[in-house]
């Protein structure tokens, strides 16, 4: 468990998170310290904003981004993450590069124990597109999932 003294201590590196309310996109990715990092808890994240272009086209693709995630030593800082992905905003990337890149990018931040990012696209020409990329730290094996019994109904 992080102590209160290193917390304070690694809050007071994020520079995005209290800054001016004149945010703008970038692509700093923060983190801070994992508050339990002995257990296996997921994060779960839902991102229903994000946009970029089309590479081809310079049409708008619009998408629902899910990130799911077991932290090891590190967890991703919230508004960093909000800049981060208002960056994409009007760069040109084919959907499975965008997904890709995004998910590269917080690994390399947070060096999770497993990682996973879901892109649902919005329909464009009468498709719908989902990209699903993972990430598993080397040697990391999940807990088995506890399946409860439905409750009764009375």
């Amino acid at each position: 468990m992080a102590t209160k003294k290193a917390l304070t201590k690694s809050l007071k590196s994020l520079t995005q998170l209290g800054a001016s309310p004149a945010a703008r996109p970038g692509k700093v990715l923060e983190t801070f310290p994992n508050p339990h990092p002995q257990r296996d808890y997921a994060i779960h994240m839902r991102i229903p904003e994000f946009t970029c272009l089309c590479p081809k086209t310079g049409q708008p693709d619009f998408a629902t981004l899910h990130l799911d995630y077991i932290a090891d030593r590190k967890c991703v800082e919230l508004k960093s993450l909000k800049l981060y992905i208002w960056s994409f905003r009007n760069e040109g990337k084919f959907h499975e590069a965008v997904t890709n890149e995004i998910l590269g990018d917080l690994v390399k931040a947070a060096q999770p124990r497993f990682m996973r990012l879901t892109a649902e696209f919005f329909v464009r020409g009468g498709i719908y597109t989902t990209v699903v990329a993972e990430h598993r730290k080397k040697g990391w094996k999940p807990q088995p999932r506890v399946e409860f019994a439905p409750a009764k109904k009375e």
